[in-house]
């Protein structure tokens, strides 16, 4: 079994690093061609909706893709098939209904999600989501198909369909480039800069979901017709796991909606804190599927009163595995964060202007590092156990408290001026983000020591603390490295200048780490040792 896991992480963490390479390559295509101009800022409020419905319920570990695979992985292919179709039916005429929705509410829909912006970009942003309002369908279907592949033991189609999205994107901004060269990022091209990328975004869209259809079929996954069948058991238990996970991960996403709407009253924050972002996703997505795939399945056979411990022993290797591979990144992004948005941005349209503000936002996205992963293993653990209330509540809380610290690190806007006397501008959107995984994974540490009571928060306090000196000399040394030697401003020199004060850093906290005896400082210098001897 332990194989079969590794071999399931490995093909996930393959396919997660092309998609997430070519995620990369899209957002270089884009900051080159529009910076953080009118097409792109007016994009990431458009995309919002339609991107909500995507991860939400088209992501690999979203609720739809949890629900189909803990159903039919118990069933057999035919009975599958038959749920599938009539999923597919169900869920279809619903969401049919709000790309409808979308495309006639697109006006007060961007103005509820960001009343600060100017006439232009609204106008703008309303054309996109009439444009990307059918990935509310797609989302949908594609959900449901990947779940369905995943329980039927396909993991690479799933875990590769976001490179076709960026494919779509990098070839429509490419063809725009083709035709408009230098002018397209003048702003009389904003609008039909602004139509590529949400007509791009939705292709990208219908070949996530084309591309998993031949797998379909190979599995006898496919009925090409309608199956109204709302009281089969399988369909029944489908919608009772989805019903529940799809609120509480929606909750989650509530969050950037509230972020969005305080940061239209920024200029260019929302275009620069997509770009920031995708720094961080990289590789957080990467180190997220590789931790929790294998894990998963572990919390899920230890729930029983006497695999308590083992249970507790592997609660901590997850968290102390997050801390251990989040903690240096996150001083990387703080001590090296301005060579490293201009080495992948800083080009084109994207100025030196735009460096700055992405750079602060890296920062910032950098505290916390930690807690978005280790946030995720205790969820897992609590949904393991059978409890999804209590990540649910902890998500409607957080959404309070991201409304009130938003208002507080931004000045405190209202109709009388600012009310705050901390304005932290774009960074501090960033930072009420943080706070609130921060205090949310450690909620959910509290909560859980209350349900299994024997969990050791002092010796794994100790053990944080332990890699959380280790990443801040690494830091540290980087800083002085990036500081210290004549690195040239060119393309090579920014490459050199980031990998050598960051292998550096990463070197310092292996070292140091080992000296202190941490098994999973450890187990990381192990791994790197064997990828080294290998080539």
């Amino acid at each position: 079994m332990a194989r079969s896991l590794k071999g399931i992480a490995l093909v996930v963490t393959l396919g997660t690093l092309l998609s997430k390479f070519g995620g990369l390559a899209r957002q270089l295509a884009i900051a080159a061609a529009f910076g953080v101009g009118a097409a792109y800022d007016a994009y990431n409020y458009a995309y919002v909706l339609p991107g909500f419905l995507l991860i939400l319920l088209g992501g690999i570990n979203g609720p739809f893709h949890s629900a189909m695979v803990s159903v039919l992985s118990r069933r057999p292919r035919q009975e599958s098939a038959h749920i599938l179709a009539a999923l597919n039916t169900s869920v279809s005429a619903i969401l049919l209904m709000v790309t409808v929705l979308l495309v006639a509410a697109a006006d007060p829909l961007i103005t509820l999600v960001g009343p600060g912006l100017s006439p232009d970009l609204h106008r703008i942003a309303v054309v996109q989501l009439q444009v990307m309002a059918p990935m509310a369908l797609l989302a949908g279907l594609i959900g449901l198909g990947f779940g369905s592949l995943n329980a039927a033991d396909e993991f690479w189609i799933p875990a590769i369909s976001p490179l076709m999205s960026s494919v779509a994107l990098i070839l429509g901004v490419g063809l725009l480039w083709f035709r408009l060269g230098d002018l397209i990022g003048e702003p009389r091209f904003a609008l039909l800069g602004g139509v590529v990328l949400a007509a791009a975004t939705l292709v990208g869209a219908l070949l996530q979901w084309l591309i998993q259809l031949p797998a379909l079929v190979r599995q006898g996954l496919v009925r090409f017709k309608l199956v109204w069948d709302w009281r089969h058991p399988g369909v029944r238990e489908v919608w009772r796991v989805m019903g529940p996970a799809t609120l509480s991960s929606g909750m989650l996403q509530i969050n950037v909606f509230t972020d969005l709407f305080f940061a239209s009253g920024i200029v260019g924050a929302a275009a620069g804190l997509g770009y920031a972002n995708l720094l961080i996703q990289t590789p957080l997505g990467l180190i997220s599927n590789a931790l929790l795939v294998p894990l998963l399945p572990t919390f899920a056979r230890l729930t029983a009163p006497d695999d308590r411990p083992q249970l507790i022993a592997r609660i901590r290797q997850g968290m102390m595995l997050s801390t251990a591979s989040m903690l240096p990144l996150g001083v990387l992004f703080i001590a090296l964060g301005g060579p490293i948005v201009a080495l992948v941005y800083e080009r084109g349209a994207f100025d030196a202007q735009a460096s700055q503000l992405v750079t602060a936002l890296l920062m910032a996205y950098g505290l916390g590092m930690p807690a978005y992963l280790g946030r995720d293993v205790l969820v897992r653990v609590f949904y393991a156990l059978g409890d999804g209330t209590t990540p649910f509540r902890l998500s409607v809380a957080g959404i309070g408290l991201n409304v009130i610290f938003d208002w507080l690190l931004v000045g405190g806007p209202t109709p009388w001026g600012p009310q705050s006397p901390l304005n932290f501008g774009a960074p501090g959107l960033v930072l009420a983000t943080v706070a609130i995984n921060t205090l949310t994974c450690a909620a959910l540490l509290l909560m859980l020591q209350r349900r299994l009571q024997d969990l050791p928060l002092k010796d794994w306090a100790f053990d944080a603390a332990k890699l959380t000196l280790a990443a801040v000399l690494a830091g540290l040394l980087s800083w002085l490295v990036s500081m210290a030697l004549p690195w040239t401003g060119t393309l090579l020199g920014l490459f050199l200048q980031v990998s050598g004060s960051g292998a550096a850093g990463l070197l310092l906290f292996l070292w140091i780490g080992t000296l202190l005896k941490s098994p999973e400082v450890q187990l990381i210098g192990k791994a790197v040792l064997q990828r080294v001897r290998r080539r």
